[in-house]
């Protein structure tokens, strides 16, 4: 069974910000499996389902993104799958919005929910899907940034990302990482001119 874990900070305050991604990637997953991610269990909200044969946990976790940690481990155990069979998604502001980019393994980046992840699992070899969400303008704070809504010009664009992303995942489990990877990273044409 596949653990896959949406990032995101709880409450309505927090709803539709850039740091939200993967909440917002999770929902459009659950959607296009008929996933319902609504079961209350150690500091989560989850749904079991399948996507393709492969059987998957749907996990957003209820604690703040710098102890997104807690609740994966405890999810981890309960449902005893490795490692090797979990999967995290965040954003990520070295990435233009709405770019894709998976990753095996490594550091945090300086993600505050990835390194919550790896110091309370005590491995950092789990795969991420990096969902881009642009760098601040000049003068704004990081921190600021994530925690803002995105903007209407900003939404067809991320809309697109959460179709990409729902769509990574099935093709991931029906032909592989690598046919995934060299599908969905490829340059948004917006971008590219």
């Amino acid at each position: 069974m596949k653990i896959i874990v949406g990032l995101g900070n709880p409450g309505a305050l927090y709803e539709g910000s850039r740091h939200n991604i993967g909440f917002l990637v999770a929902d459009r997953i659950a959607a296009a499996h008929h996933i319902l991610i609504s079961t209350k269990r150690f500091k989560t909200i989850l749904g079991k389902g399948s996507i393709d044969s492969q059987e998957v946990v749907l996990i957003k976790p209820m604690t703040f993104m710098n102890r997104s940690g807690e609740a994966v481990k405890k999810a981890l155990l309960f449902f005893r799958s490795g490692v090797e069979d979990l999967i995290v998604i965040h954003d990520d502001l070295d990435l233009s919005l709405g770019r894709l980019r998976f990753k095996v393994r490594g550091g945090d980046g300086g993600h505050l929910g990835i390194r919550s992840i790896i110091e309370s699992i005590g491995a950092n070899t789990f795969l991420r899907l990096r969902v881009g969400i642009g760098r601040p303008p000049k003068g704004m704070d990081p921190a600021e940034y994530v925690l803002n809504a995105f903007n209407a010009l900003e939404q067809p664009c991320l809309e697109g990302a959460l179709d990409r992303a729902a769509e990574a995942f099935k093709v991931m489990f029906m032909e592989g990482l690598q046919t995934a990877m060299n599908r969905f990273q490829k340059k948004i044409r917006t971008e590219e001119g």
